[in-house]
């Protein structure tokens, strides 16, 4: 195995950090915005709506 200066090492663990971070926010985002339907659904009002 070779040897990073640690510098180097830094970097790469900060960047690899970033990256899971961020692939968790994505996937905590998509999983609430499945759950949330598209639009609500009509307000009660008591009243049979109108067909045709």
């Amino acid at each position: 195995m070779t040897k990073l200066p640690k510098g180097k090492a830094a970097i790469a663990g900060a960047i690899g950090s970033a990256a899971i971070a961020a692939a968790l926010l994505y996937a905590n985002k998509r999983r609430e915005k499945k759950n949330k339907p598209d639009q609500p659904g009509p307000i009660p009002s008591g009243e049979k709506p109108e067909t045709d």
